[in-house]
């Protein structure tokens, strides 16, 4: 088994039989210092030489080319069975999620402390994967892949599985993200706690999502609990780093 494939997360839920996901780490590939050394993220500085070796390597776990997004912190979801798997990335669709109605399409969404979600049907017709930093998920990157996941069975039942993200004795925030959490869900105002100084509080990314999916009628939910930032030797982290590497999470149908 190649090393960052031994590596890789894999989401841990009862999902129907043909859904199958990766979510990959900063381990058992090809970059030098800070990309060191899985990166996939082709925006961040590396060497393009590194990245595309590491894609390469990717790509021989996978049934076909990742739909690779150029991702901006909003709330667009595509049908990666209507992209491009192979855009240049000039030409990458801008959106923070994709999902996917049949076999084949590989979603994927690339993070460094933002949180990745994978979601699937519960009768194995659809998988989607999303990109929630805390603008996303403020403004319903997760209600918005939901909607495209059930399409006109509203009441579709769904998986989620929260991927590896800056935990909550790591993220800390000003009023204004805590003012804007609150002003959508008064509830949100528990995933806060008091930081150190004045105006600044320490947000629970997992929580959030957790409430937002709740809300939405998903009640199984899975994962959460791992922090990218308390852990630099498996995973990038923006927040501690700065300049670093981007990890992948996947997911895709059989």
């Amino acid at each position: 088994m190649s090393d960052w494939l031994a590596q890789a997360l894999q989401a841990d839920w009862p999902a129907p039989a043909g859904v199958r996901t990766l979510s990959t780490t900063r381990l058992g590939g090809s970059g030098r210092a800070p990309y060191d050394s899985f990166n996939l993220g082709t925006h961040v500085g590396d060497e393009a030489a590194m990245v595309s070796a590491n894609r390469a390597t990717l790509r021989l776990a996978l049934p076909a080319e990742p739909v690779w997004l150029e991702q901006v912190h909003g709330t667009a979801v595509i049908d990666a069975g209507a992209a491009h798997a192979g855009a240049a990335h000039a030409d990458l669709p801008r959106a923070d999620a994709s999902v996917s109605l049949r076999p084949g399409p590989v979603c994927v969404v690339m993070t460094a402390d933002c949180l990745p979600v994978l979601f699937a049907r519960a009768d194995g017709q659809a998988v989607g994967a999303a990109h929630a930093g805390w603008r996303g998920l403020c403004d319903g990157v997760l209600e918005t892949t939901l909607a495209s996941l059930r399409g006109q069975d509203k009441r579709a039942e769904v998986l989620a599985w929260l991927g590896p993200a800056i935990g909550p004795g790591a993220f800390e925030v000003g009023d204004e993200v805590k003012a804007a959490f609150v002003a959508r869900d008064a509830a949100a105002a528990s995933a806060f706690k008091p930081g150190a100084a004045p105006g600044k509080w320490w947000a629970d990314i997992y929580q959030l999502a957790r409430q937002r999916l709740t809300a939405a009628g998903v009640t199984r939910i899975y994962g959460g609990g791992l922090c990218t930032v308390s852990d630099p030797r498996r995973f990038f982290s923006y927040r501690r780093d700065g300049r670093c590497g981007r990890m992948a999470s996947l997911i895709w149908l059989e």
